[in-house]
């Protein structure tokens, strides 16, 4: 067995420039996530993916390797994670499990990496194992404005269902996805019944595509440093 931490990162991120390499707390946004790779000690390999040269810099710097360039055809604003990570694991051919790890998630944990692990190697019929948390309301619940602009209920079934009798629902964390060479090849659906969740704390989940995410995020990373609730 042969397992191998991907990081997508490509230089054209157009909602926040060069967010790959913009410092978040005095370190580059990607370093974050190569040391907890580093820090997590279950990969054989850490690669990033990338067609920048700055940023392959930067990877090797950091103790990760480059060992090829991303085609420009993978790396425009519509190419989706699964054929980034089937097109590193062509160039990877000892790889048997992989994990893509993102570039912008300063919050994740090496604990959650190798639980991650664990989950898939105890499940060998799934393919994937990857990071989820809990919504803090029942996403039955949700409201919309309808074309008048008045408050309608987005499920109108739920409207008088007790909150405490609806299920739990959970949402993509956005940090990590384990999951086998062959089920990346394929290209099996992820949100479906073939993948197992990593459940995260709320605290530790942060999607980072604005500006106002970037000031949350670093507010909530420097607390969590200081109280000593994060390894990384």
């Amino acid at each position: 067995m042969s397992t191998v931490a991907i990081i997508p990162a490509r230089g054209g991120s157009k909602r926040i420039p060069g967010k790959n390499l913009r410092p978040f707390n005095g370190v580059p946004m990607m370093a974050w996530s190569i040391r907890a790779a580093r820090q997590a000690g279950c990969f054989d390999h850490i690669v990033v993916s990338t067609d920048d040269p700055a940023i392959a810099e930067l990877a090797l710097a950091e103790g990760a390797e480059v060992p090829f360039m991303r085609p420009a055809e993978l790396a425009d604003d519509y190419t989706g994670t699964v054929p980034v990570i089937a097109h590193a694991l062509g160039e990877l051919p000892d790889a048997t499990l992989a994990c893509c790890l993102y570039a912008t998630a300063p919050l994740v944990q090496p604990r959650y990496l190798r639980e991650g692990l664990a989950l898939l190697l105890r499940n060998p019929a799934r393919s994937y194992a990857f990071s989820v948390c809990s919504f803090p309301f029942p996403v039955q619940r949700a409201l919309i404005l309808d074309d008048s602009g008045a408050l309608t209920a987005l499920y109108p079934e739920y409207r008088h269902t007790r909150s405490q009798d609806l299920p739990e629902a959970y949402q993509d964390a956005g940090q990590f996805y384990w999951g086998r060479r062959e089920a990346w090849l394929r290209g099996d659906t992820l949100f479906s019944p073939c993948s197992l969740p990593v459940t995260l704390p709320r605290y530790l989940v942060q999607d980072i595509d604005t500006e106002e995410d970037w000031k949350r995020a670093e507010y909530l990373h420097q607390a969590l440093r200081a109280a000593g609730e994060i390894d990384a």
